[in-house]
């Protein structure tokens, strides 16, 4: 459980980092474009922070919890503690972690696997792409759950089950409510406005975005297209507020309808960059490769 635990930390630690830009862009496995879209989603951060971050402290939450009863001092402390709880509960069996650690880790890697559950159908049904991180993460969840199931004799299994259940519907609902509370940006605050844009920028995202307000690149938009939203969403919220972005809806706000009829756009979003007019949701290194952007690429 020690070894998925740090394996877990790992993970979330290289998404974390990956997102603030500290280490160069991660190699997804089946494609890099279904872990941006799903890192970068609005589902992605929780209160600014990478929600791979949060995933890093259960994790390390879980390896603390296998680590302790090996050092020394702590041995001692459970072994009083046991001596003194063995006259109404038994002697436990040699070469098992004490309840308290048995325990915290179940309902830790409980709440880890509900709440991978409920991220791998929002990537699945509302995000509709894959990430294969996430898919390593939701893995780990549930396998630790098993073997923390598994691992011990419990000796009130009635209880776990009903303590697993209450868990279970608690977590479910908190997911679940965070979940649809993300999706409320997307709602339109007035008419004519797009939708917020929530996800994190990174230097990187930034750089490119400076380079192409600078260099003349326009993005056509519309502010009810769901697919401009999503190009913003892989810029981010700061890297996003630097683009120069055309709105071609005629009830849109600062609309500049005769522009975008004048540039024949037919589609949204459409990129002109040094010229030439592509539409489409464009991935950041798409975009870098047609703009001749030469700075990080650490999108």
């Amino acid at each position: 459980m020690g070894a998925l635990a740090t394996i877990g930390a790992i993970d979330t630690a290289s998404i974390s980092l990956e997102r603030w830009g500290v280490i160069s862009k991660l190699s997804c496995p089946g494609g890099a474009g279904g872990c941006d879209k799903v890192l970068t989603s609005p589902w992605g951060t929780v209160a600014g922070l990478p929600l791979s971050l949060f995933g890093f402290f259960a994790y390390g939450a879980l390896v603390l919890l296998c680590l302790l009863p090996l050092i020394p001092a702590v041995q001692r402390w459970l072994a009083n503690r046991a001596a003194a709880a063995s006259s109404g509960l038994g002697a436990r069996r040699s070469g098992r972690n004490p309840d308290l650690f048995w325990q915290l880790g179940f309902f830790i890697s409980l709440a880890m696997a509900v709440f991978s559950l409920v991220l791998v159908w929002l990537m699945l049904f509302k995000i509709q792409a894959i990430c294969a991180f996430c898919f390593l993460s939701a893995g780990l969840s549930i396998s630790l759950l098993i073997f923390h199931y598994l691992g011990r004799d419990w000796p009130d299994l009635g209880q776990l089950i009903f303590r697993s259940v209450i868990g279970l519907i608690l977590v479910g609902l908190g997911s679940l409510s965070w979940a649809a509370a993300v999706d409320k940006p997307a709602i339109l605050l007035e008419k004519g406005t797009p939708p917020v844009v929530v996800s994190v920028s990174n230097p990187a995202k930034e750089a490119l975005a400076e380079f192409l307000n600078q260099s003349g690149a326009i993005m056509y938009s519309a502010y009810w297209c769901p697919h401009c939203h999503d190009q913003k969403e892989l810029f981010g919220k700061d890297a996003a507020a630097k683009l120069n972005i055309v709105e071609c809806a005629a009830d849109g706000k600062n609309s500049q309808t005769a522009l975008c009829e004048s540039k024949k756009i037919d589609g949204f979003p459409s990129w002109e960059i040094n010229g030439k007019i592509d539409s489409g949701v464009k991935r950041l290194n798409q975009l870098a490769d047609l703009s001749g952007f030469k700075g990080p690429r650490s999108f």
